[in-house]
């Protein structure tokens, strides 16, 4: 907590170090965070930069987070997400996944995993944005569930009872899927 302050600190003198460590420290599970509730990989990493471009420029405007740089961070996260989801409006897209895998996996698994993880992405939707948020930020994050209770001012207890609200949802979701499809 000491370091983070201190970070935060020399952040806020924008400190070119300071800067880079930040976005060494956050950038993966904050990516990891936007690419759970978007399903496209560059807007994901488009997402990300925002997030710390919004950073940079209330460290200018000396509008900085003043105690937490993770809450801050995740906090600007889950609006910068909203605000993506609201531009796109209701068009209906599809996306190309242009990404070459090198692997020794057989095709026939690399197009298990990807249709699994489109199958999730097509359901996550469904849940409550509470638990969509849970999960992105347990899952995709890799948060303990302390910190997202922190991090969403709830219980401990609630933030369990979320999660496995929202698995159960999402696992009765993707067998009704299976018998449909």
């Amino acid at each position: 907590m000491q370091d983070d302050l201190q970070l935060l600190a020399r952040a806020r003198r924008l400190d070119q170090d300071a800067l880079a460590e930040i976005h060494r420290l956050y950038y993966p599970p904050l990516y990891r965070y936007i690419s759970f509730r978007v399903s496209d990989s560059m807007v994901a990493e488009d997402l990300t930069s925002e997030v710390f471009l919004r950073l940079l420029n209330a460290l200018r405007d000396k509008h900085a987070p003043q105690n937490t740089i993770r809450g801050w961070l995740y906090g600007v996260a889950a609006r910068v997400v909203v605000d993506h989801y609201r531009k796109m409006g209701k068009t209906d897209e599809i996306m190309l996944d242009e990404r070459v895998t090198s692997s020794d996996a057989l095709p026939e698994e690399i197009v298990a995993q990807n249709l699994s993880a489109e199958s999730l992405h097509a359901v996550i939707p469904n849940l409550t944005d509470d638990q969509q948020t849970v999960l992105a930020l347990r899952f995709g994050a890799g948060m303990p569930i302390k910190q997202v209770a922190d991090f969403l001012q709830k219980s401990e207890g609630a933030v369990k009872q979320l999660q496995l609200r929202a698995v159960a949802a999402l696992a009765q979701q993707l067998a009704a899927q299976d018998v449909n499809g």
